[in-house]
Order: C-alpha cells, then sequence, then structure tokens
C-alpha cells in the first residue's frame, strides 16, 4: 500500500527511484561481499576456492528481496539476514568464509557510496543541461532592460538576461560542488567491527583498496564500524544547496508571474486547468512545487548534521533516519532539477510588459543615473541626493512624470538641461558592464557543463 507520495510515483524518476528500490540495495550488498571475497581470496586470506564459490553465489541472482525479507522476518537483522541467504547458496566448504572480516555497516556504508554514487549520475547531467539552458536564456534577453528590484521595490535598471545569468553561474558551481563531494562522500568501507581490520590483519587495508577499486570508489581510510558521518550530511547539504537555488529561481518565476507584474509565466498546456473553480487561473504549480519539496530537502540537512556525533565507534541513532533522508533528499533534488529545467526552457517572457513594467513609476527608476549626472556636474552627492529625492517624492504625491517634474525644478534643470535629462531616461545607456557578465557566466556555466 503506498502511503507517501514518493511510493505512489507522484514524485521521482523512474531511475531514481529504481536507484533506491530495495532490490538494488540487495544487489549492490552482494557486490560488496563478492569482490571482498575475491580480494581475500586473491591476497590469501581466505581459500581461493571458497572465493570463487562466494563470489558466484552473490552474482547469481538465487538470493532475492524476498529471500532475504523471508530470513529477517526471524533474525529481526536485514544484513544478518542477507549474508545468511548468501551463505545458504555457498557450498558447505565455502560457508565458514562468507562475510568474513567483515560488521553490517561494511556492506551497508559501502552499498549507500555507490547509491549516492547512481544519484549524482543522475543529478549531474540534469544539472548541466540546466545551466546550458540558462546560459541560452541570459544571452537572448541580454539586451532587454529591465526593472531591477530589491526589497521588493523598483531599484534601478537591469538586463532581464542578468537573471538567468546568476542562476547560470550558480549551477556552475553546484556542479563543481558535486565534482568535490563525489571524492570525499563516495568511499567504500571493509574494516570489520570498528574499522581495525582485526580477522584480516595488515592486509586488510590491501583488501579495502582492491575492492574499493573494483567498486569505482575510493577507500574510506580511517574510519570506525562506519563511515564518518560528515561524509553524508556534505552529501545531503550538497543536494540541499542545489535545491536551495532551484528555489530562487523558482521564487523569482514566480513572483515575475504575479498578474500584476506579467514579465514571465510557465508554460501552459491545452487541456491543462489552473483552477477548479477560476477558468481563468494560469498558476506557476511547477515554481511552487519546487518550492515547496525545497523546504522538505533542507529538512534533511539537520537530520544529517545530527547523525555526526555517533557514541564510541558507533550506534544506532543514525540508521533509521538514513533510511529515509538519504533517497529522500536524493529523489527530491532529481524531481526538482527535473522540473525547474522544463519551467526554464519553456518559460514565456513578455518582452513588452518588462518595457512596461520599467515606465511604472513613472520614470522614478531613473533616479540614481538623475543623481550620477548632478554629481559628474559638480554637486556634491548629499545635496544632489536630496534634490532628487525631492522631486520624485512629490512627484509622487501629485501623479506626476518624474521626468516633467524634474524639468520644472530648478534645483535640478539649473544643473542638466532638457536634453541631458532625456538622455538619461534611455534605459538602454544603464545596462553597464551587464554583456560581459553575462558572457562570462554563459562561459563558466558551459565549462562547468562540459566538464559533468
Amino acid at each position: 500500500m503506498a502511503i507517501l507520495p514518493i511510493d505512489s510515483g507522484r514524485y521521482g524518476t523512474p531511475e531514481m527511484l529504481g536507484a533506491f528500490g530495495a532490490g538494488r540495495k540487495v544487489e549492490l550488498q552482494l557486490l560488496v561481499e563478492a569482490e571482498v571475497a575475491r580480494a581475500q581470496g586473491a591476497l590469501g586470506i581466505i581459500p581461493k576456492t571458497a572465493a570463487r564459490q562466494i563470489a558466484s553465489a552473490a552474482r547469481s541472482g538465487r538470493v532475492t528481496p524476498a529471500s532475504v525479507a523471508r530470513i529477517e522476518r526471524r533474525t529481526d537483522h536485514d544484513t544478518a539476514a542477507l549474508v545468511e541467504a548468501l551463505g545458504a547458496q555457498c557450498p558447505p566448504g565455502a560457508r565458514p568464509w562468507v562475510h568474513f572480516g567483515l560488521t553490517s555497516n561494511d556492506l551497508v556504508d559501502t552499498s549507500t557510496s555507490m547509491q549516492m554514487r547512481d544519484a549524482l549520475d543522475i543529478i549531474a547531467p540534469k544539472t548541466a543541461r540546466l545551466a546550458l539552458a540558462l546560459a541560452g536564456s541570459a544571452e537572448k534577453y541580454a539586451r532587454l532592460p529591465a526593472v531591477g528590484r530589491t526589497h521588493g521595490q523598483h531599484a534601478s535598471v537591469i538586463s532581464f538576461g542578468l537573471k538567468f545569468a546568476n542562476w547560470a553561474a550558480e549551477m556552475a558551481h553546484h556542479l563543481e560542488r558535486i565534482g568535490q563531494a563525489r571524492e570525499r562522500v563516495l568511499v567504500c568501507k571493509t574494516l570489520g567491527v570498528v574499522g581495525t581490520g582485526s580477522l584480516m590483519g595488515a592486509r586488510a587495508v590491501d583488501v579495502q583498496a582492491e575492492v574499493a577499486r573494483r567498486l569505482g570508489l575510493r577507500p574510506a581510510g580511517a574510519a570506525t564500524q562506519v563511515v564518518a558521518r560528515e561524509r553524508h550530511a556534505e552529501y545531503v547539504f550538497a543536494l540541499a544547496l542545489l535545491g536551495s537555488t532551484l528555489d530562487k529561481m523558482a521564487t523569482e518565476v514566480r513572483n515575475l508571474q504575479r498578474t500584476e507584474i506579467g514579465e514571465v509565466a510557465e508554460a501552459f498546456k491545452k487541456g491543462q486547468m489552473g483552477s477548479s473553480a477560476v477558468p481563468v487561473k494560469r498558476n506557476p504549480t511547477k515554481s511552487e512545487r519546487v518550492s515547496s519539496l525545497a523546504r522538505l530537502l533542507r529538512s534533511c540537512v539537520q537530520v544529517s548534521l545530527e547523525n555526526v556525533p555517533l557514541w564510541h565507534e558507533r550506534d544506532l541513532t543514525n540508521s533509521a533516519n538514513e533510511r529515509f533522508t538519504l533517497p529522500t533528499a536524493s529523489i527530491l533534488a532529481d524531481d526538482m532539477v527535473g522540473s525547474m529545467a522544463s519551467v526554464v526552457s519553456n518559460l514565456s517572457v513578455d518582452e513588452a510588459r518588462v518595457r512596461a513594467n520599467l515606465d511604472a513609476t513613472g520614470g522614478q527608476i531613473f533616479a540614481e543615473f538623475v543623481l550620477e549626472a548632478m554629481v559628474r556636474k559638480g554637486v556634491a552627492r548629499s545635496s544632489a541626493y536630496r534634490d532628487v529625492q525631492r522631486v520624485a517624492f512629490e512627484a509622487r504625491a501629485s501623479g506626476a512624470r518624474f521626468l516633467d517634474a524634474l524639468l520644472q525644478d530648478g534645483a535640478v534643470s539649473g544643473v542638466l538641461g532638457p536634453a541631458e535629462l532625456r538622455r538619461v531616461f534611455d534605459p538602454g545607456r544603464h545596462l553597464g558592464a551587464s554583456a560581459r557578465i553575462i558572457s562570462a557566466a554563459a562561459r563558466s556555466a558551459r565549462r562547468a557543463a562540459a566538464r559533468t
């Protein structure tokens, strides 16, 4: 019976759900058993014949999630059940050497590393495609003047493409961060009960190195019974950071799609309904979904941080919650990246509305540039600031256009002539270094995507 939306398939792609399915977990843990036995046999730690038989049984497909579950109902221990199920498939002479020198978390942590690797292999290319889409939109709208808003208020003129450029630059950072996290997070641990490798002796380190190589992971190095949970916390934090940028983008789309602003709109397919009651509604539901899931994703960070300080060489306080946090964080991040990529790729930008909104304050968005022009004429900044502010507030109160009010004010018009003032009110003159900034951000995003 499906209870959670992830279980019902409402959230999560099939590929990511498959990466964390019960069958995949068993498959990966059996792979660890096979590779450990193979390495131990090669190093003379266990008989070579037993090693071959264990590896063969682990890869045979005869140990299944169902067979493990049947044993677990008796043992009340999932990993012990898997080991017992594997031993039952081995010849009698090999059974004493199954799981030799290992502890449960050697299987759990190493298989979890492989699941996290699979997850990053799914998320990183989607993030790269999003970065490329953002780079393209940044360049497309680089010369479109728009309202730049701070504190929810009109502040100054911005290139509309700069919005996308900022997001593209952040995606480049996330791709870089994911690459760095792989180096620290994706590790193999096969050092036994308290991390000494005691039953295998000094060669335990060699076994771990060989298993790590075969599995495409890094050796854990120093560990207790478990891999240090700061690694897992970094993984979840990297996904939560990515999710927070996606939330940032979604929040801007939602704001710009407000009826009063109307500069962008999510795609709205034929037959889609925005409201069950109001036929004219076109709600930014995909962006709202991203913002909603981001809150749940970020909550996984706190849990992951609390898992770092375990008792002594380990306890079980991390175990139960990680069955939620690691799959949940991965599934949500993947879902959010896909949703936001769809939003960006199909986003409708109303360029006429973008330009019209520049005039929503009657031209007061150009106040910064009037001030700058007066300063260039030798007026003290504080004096020019007060004059521009006074004229702006008076114009707002009377409903006059800012340019007209400036032309009629002696303190300003005595410094700047009509032609000079009118030039100030050309938005295309105020994009500054936007073109260079956007170009650099787009290049950075493309380089990061190419490295993925």
